[in-house]
């Protein structure tokens, strides 16, 4: 596997709380790789522990075959990682201009003036409707606008790699339709990306490669066609009819 990313046996805890547990999981270069699981098995734990905002306890995580496991997040953010946080997490009053134009603060002012357009320009070719509400602010539109402007925001700091933390939590299932298909295009351009999603269902079937967090441990690993046939994934996380 070409991986882009490499996390090697990292332990993270919560207070006294060993949320991960000797976890290793490989992201190849330009593949979206999803990790499913419970609530409560540490999914969350893995993404914020790989951007920084947790710091592992041990293990390794590698980016490009640098060792960020005690970087900073700005750090972290500037070699080429972004994140999508659980919730959006938007500035509400700002505008929807404003919110994208903060995604941009990892470069240098003379950077962020020459890439803002074409950075832009991206954004809108994957949600025309941001465009249109550009000017609107952020707390004002609906959730599924909220979201496409989440990604949106995310994605212009042109990533390499982009952590999505439950994107389709709480959206209709037209809108979380379209986020899934954006998620698409962008492994298209050539973002790798790494997607933790309640529908285990819906995560697989877009995915190349996954896997399965149960109690702080990855309890199984494989191609989604394979996963989507394994009658231990199937009992334990598709066995209700799929909602979209």
């Amino acid at each position: 596997m070409n991986a882009l990313l490499e996390v090697k046996n990292i332990n993270t805890f919560y207070g006294n709380n060993h949320v991960l547990k000797n976890i290793s999981i490989e992201l190849a270069r330009g593949n979206l790789i999803s990790i499913i699981g419970a609530n409560g098995a540490g999914k969350s734990t893995l993404l914020k522990t790989v951007i920084g905002l947790l710091k592992v306890e041990s293990g390794q995580i590698h980016y490009k075959d640098k060792d960020i496991s005690r970087l900073a997040v700005h750090e972290i953010v500037r070699s080429g990682i972004s994140m999508v946080p659980e919730g959006r997490q938007l500035f509400g009053p700002l505008t929807v201009m404003d919110n994208l134009i903060l995604g941009t603060y990892k470069d240098s002012r003379t950077a962020r003036i020459n890439n803002l357009h074409e950075s832009l320009d991206i954004v809108f070719s994957l949600f025309p409707i941001l465009k249109k509400r550009s000017k609107q602010k952020a707390g004002t539109l609906s959730g599924g606008e909220q979201q496409m402007l989440a990604i949106g925001r995310s994605t212009m700091s042109k990533p390499q790699l982009l952590l999505l933390d439950e994107p389709s939590l709480g959206l209709a299932p037209l809108v979380v339709h379209e986020i899934m298909s954006t998620l698409i295009k962008l492994k298209k351009r050539g973002i790798t990306l790494l997607l933790v999603e309640q529908n285990a269902r819906l995560a697989l079937k877009i995915s190349d490669y996954a896997y399965v967090l149960d109690t702080g441990k990855i309890s199984t690993e494989g191609f989604c066609s394979a996963l989507l046939n394994d009658e231990k994934v199937i009992r334990a996380y598709l066995g209700h009819k799929d909602r979209i």
